[in-house]
């Protein structure tokens, strides 16, 4: 082509600066091709900075070519990294090293269980029936009627959720995000749950705030007692809890529970942001209830995520922000344009019929089911001494291994045998649970996975 002669001429000094090039009607009847394709390659070299166009004079070899076509040697300076955070977050996401990992640490639904076809046919009749509508902005604080959908569906199980107060956001962190932004200012004292997931904390960290951390027991969840006595001795400006199904212990909140946090929120003034993205997946039972349902002060902050039900890529969740919308709403906007209404219109789409009721069906019996799988899997194959709690809905089991572990020692041998579970090191800022693990049973179990966790039990036994 005769850009390659040119831009060769040009570069090594054959054609000189100002030198006069070829018209396009010279070198479409020399290469016998169309006026198009001259005028693109010329403005191909143009691009490169080899050449100008001027206005009825015709194409010349630019003056500055020198500068286009020098080498850049300047050296990249070093980028400075957060060790610990790139750690945490290497052990909290997937690797997907080839699929030589059979990886337990992500908080996610695994590529067996989500609805794949469901999500991809509702993307396409989305895609037909919207076109180009689909391409442009969305309002700020989202869909209209994907927030009146979120709200009849909340009131399936009695929470009650004005439209006004309702943001879309790109997924729960960002929701945590500016809910926390919203309701404290740098320096604030939160409580967190504790053991508490290293995302949650991560966002604490970056918006400067101070945090007390309230123990999840076991076997009654999160102690309120504590919490009380923590308020009353502390400005807490706000407290950060998971009532159904708490990650990483799968914990579920009783009513009485759930009242007596909203009672401490009305007593000290304190914002109540209420995680509820694990509240579809109950193993039994009905839906438990949230502490929205049943706030009428507007202290209450929920939200809630489709990533954690559908699928990690759909970037799709909720905040009602209550008393602090005028400040939620700012900060929303300022964290950027709308979610993609790609995935507005698709989770609209399927709120709207039943498809994502009969999903969540069939998604929770499999979840329940993969939960008494793995608690009989690490009862039969960990050492003696491990303790574990069947968890009542969500995807996380929390593992505790016994005192004398050499848990450096469990990881490594982990990573060699191909199994990666999250250290209960990154659920705290205190490093309180180092002997304990969380696995996500969230994916269909094959033999090589079920195989990996065998392998990793009885390293100690």
């Amino acid at each position: 082509m005769f850009t390659t002669t040119i831009e060769k001429n040009i570069i090594d000094g054959v054609f000189k600066p100002g030198h006069k090039l070829p018209s396009v009607r010279e070198l479409k009847e020399q290469y016998r091709t169309s006026t198009s394709t001259i005028q693109n390659g010329y403005e191909y070299l143009i691009i490169r900075g080899l050449v100008e166009s001027v206005p009825k004079s015709g194409y010349f070899v630019s003056n500055r070519r020198e500068t286009a076509t020098q080498q850049v040697k300047t050296q990249l300076r070093p980028v400075v990294r957060d060790a610990i955070f790139k750690q945490h977050l290497g052990l909290t996401t997937s690797l997907r090293a080839g699929r030589k990992l059979s990886e337990f640490n992500v908080a996610a639904p695994g590529d067996l269980l989500m609805p794949q076809k469901l999500l991809l046919r509702t993307m396409q009749q989305v895609i037909r029936e919207k076109g180009a509508e689909l391409l442009r902005y969305y309002p700020s604080s989202g869909s209209t009627e994907l927030k009146n959908n979120i709200v009849k569906r909340a009131v399936a199980h009695q929470m009650i959720i004005n439209p006004e107060e309702l943001l879309i956001t790109d997924g729960a962190l960002q929701a945590l995000y500016i809910a926390l932004a919203a309701a404290c200012n740098t320096g604030d004292v939160v409580a967190i749950e504790s053991p508490c997931v290293f995302s949650v904390l991560e966002v604490i960290r970056m918006l400067n705030l101070k945090v007390i951390e309230i123990p999840v027991d076991l076997h009654t969840g999160f102690d309120v007692d504590f919490l009380r006595k923590a308020c009353h001795n502390n400005a807490v400006k706000a407290v950060v809890v998971t009532p159904n199904f708490h990650n990483p212990t799968g914990s579920l909140l009783t009513n009485e529970q759930k009242e007596a946090l909203l009672s401490i929120a009305h007593q000290y003034n304190i914002a109540l942001i209420e995680n509820d993205i694990y509240g579809d997946l109950n193993f039994h039972g009905s839906r438990p209830s949230t502490i929205k349902g049943i706030d009428d002060s507007g202290l209450v902050l929920t939200y809630s995520s489709y990533s954690k039900t559908l699928a990690p890529g759909i970037r799709l969740g909720w905040l009602s922000a209550g008393k602090f919308m005028e400040r939620a709403e700012q900060i929303r906007f300022a964290l950027g344009s709308t979610v993609s209404p790609l995935y507005q219109e698709t989770v609209n789409r399927l709120l709207s019929a039943s498809s994502y009721d009969r999903h969540i069906r069939t998604f929770r019996m499999q979840l329940a089911k993969n939960a008494y799988f793995t608690v009989n899997l690490i009862s039969d194959n960990f050492p003696e001494g491990t303790a574990i709690v069947t968890p009542q809905g969500g995807y996380n089991l929390w593992v505790k291994m016994p005192d004398h572990t050499d848990m450096h020692y469990f990881y490594d041998q982990c990573e060699k045998i191909g199994v990666r579970f999250t250290p209960g090191y990154t659920f705290s800022f205190s490093g309180t649970f180092d002997k304990y693990f969380r696995l996500v049973f969230a994916d269909k179990y094959s033999s090589k996975r079920i195989e990996a966790i065998k392998l990793a039990g009885q390293l100690f036994r």
